[in-house]
């Protein structure tokens, strides 16, 4: 039993998952008070399952990359429920989360997944993975134009999903070997087989260490309250 957390991007959602399959489920993808939603989307799931913090066998967060503001608010949550129960934490790359979300709703044959999320401008944090989610390129910051991913356009129909996606369908509108799949968002359920799979080989993280995957560092804004300059 593991309770999943996700708060990696304007999207915040939580599952409840037993044996790889999903339980119960909490969304909100308004991108609005992670930090107020999260604790009540905990509660509720819980409740619907009819269970204990003590019957959990671990707590699994979105690692990242991500907002460095939800990051925080995912993992301190998923250490405070870990330190209160005495459960171990597992981390889950975001990105790789995605891709099993993604593949759901791709009908090609040999694709070429890219889960992207956006990092502003036209850049985006993506990874890519084959048809069976094997890692091809590690997570990296992409600056996406015309000519990107046309090494896998050969031999594959290449599909990009995620808010990083979205932003750059225009782009690719004419190519009838790049797809976009639109709307979709990051979510808590698509870390259930990611989450299982560590859970069974005991591939945990040091609750007291761990740190979110943020990729890049963060830079504060100027501040605009008077006095604050």
């Amino acid at each position: 039993m593991i309770l999943c957390l996700e708060t990696a991007t304007p999207s915040c959602s939580v599952s409840l998952v037993h044996d790889g399959e999903v339980l119960a489920f909490e969304e909100d993808q308004k991108g609005q008070n992670h930090s107020g939603k999260i604790t009540l989307f905990i509660e509720s799931v819980m409740n619907k399952a009819g269970i204990s913090y003590s019957q959990l066998d671990a707590v699994a967060v979105s690692m990242g990359p991500g907002s460095y503001t939800g990051l925080r608010i995912g993992v301190s949550t998923a250490k405070g429920l870990c330190y209160a129960a005495e459960k171990p934490l597992i981390a889950i790359d975001t990105l790789h989360a995605m891709a099993f979300g993604g593949k759901t709703k791709v009908n090609a044959g040999k694709p070429i997944l890219v889960p992207m999320i956006d990092a502003r401008r036209m850049e985006v944090y993506a990874e890519i993975f084959d048809e069976n989610i094997n890692k091809i390129e590690d997570t990296k910051a992409m600056i996406i134009n015309e000519n990107s991913f046309s090494e896998y356009k050969s031999d594959h129909e290449v599909w990009l999903f995620g808010d990083g996606a979205d932003k750059c369908a225009e782009l690719f509108a004419n190519d009838n070997r790049i797809n976009v799949i639109k709307d979709f968002y990051c979510s808590a359920k698509y870390m259930d087989k990611l989450a299982q799979q560590k859970l069974e080989n005991k591939d945990f993280v040091d609750v007291a260490y761990f740190e979110p995957f943020y990729l890049k560092d963060f830079v504060p804004g100027i501040p605009t309250v008077k006095g604050l300059r």
